[in-house]
C-alpha cells in the first residue's frame, strides 16, 4: 500500500515521504495513529497545501523533546522494592515504573518512551538506562533500585 508520511516514522521515512509498506502496518498502526495516509492524488495534493503547518508543528515537538532530553540527562530515580538477601527483586522494575518516578520529578515521561535494553530491572543497584521523548532525542538516566526496608 502506497501512504504519505504525516510524521517521522523510525526506519520507514520522513514527513511528506511516499512509501510502501504492508497494508497491514498502513491498516493497524500508520493510519489509525495519524501517522499516515494513503497516498490517493487528492491526499498528496492536500498534504501539500499543509505541508508548512505540519512541518512547523513536528518542528515544535523536536524542540519540546529537546528541552524535555537536557531535563532528563544524568538524572538520578530512585525506586524502592522489595527484595531478597541476595539483592534479587520479588518482581522487576519496569518502563512503566521508571515514567511514573520521572513523572513524579516533575518530568512528563510516557512508558513506552523509556527503553530497557536488557529488559526489565531483577538487581538491587544502579542501571542505566535511556529515555528517547522524540526518535532524534536520547538521554541516559540513571536508575537506583533500592531494597524496601520493614
Amino acid at each position: 500500500m502506497q501512504i504519505i508520511l504525516l510524521e517521522k516514522v523510525g526506519k520507514l521515512g520522513n514527513l511528506g515521504d511516499v512509501v510502501k509498506v504492508k497494508d497491514g502496518f498502513a491498516r493497524n498502526y500508520l493510519i489509525p495513529g495519524k501517522l499516515a495516509r494513503r497516498a490517493t492524488d487528492a491526499a498528496i495534493k492536500e498534504f501539500e497545501d499543509k505541508r508548512a503547518e505540519l512541518e512547523k508543528a513536528a518542528q515544535a515537538k523536536l524542540d519540546a523533546a529537546k528541552s524535555l532530553g537536557e531535563q532528563l540527562a544524568g538524572k538520578t530515580v530512585r525506586i524502592v522494592q522489595k527484595a531478597g538477601v541476595d539483592g534479587r527483586l520479588f518482581g522487576s522494575v519496569t518502563n512503566f515504573d521508571i515514567a511514573e518516578g520521572l513523572t513524579k520529578m516533575g518530568l512528563a515521561v510516557q512508558k513506552a518512551q523509556v527503553r530497557l535494553p536488557n529488559g526489565p530491572l531483577k538487581t538491587v543497584g544502579e542501571h542505566a538506562v535511556t529515555v528517547a521523548p522524540h526518535g532524534d532525542v536520547v538521554a541516559e538516566v540513571t536508575v537506583q533500585v533500592v531494597a524496601q526496608v520493614d
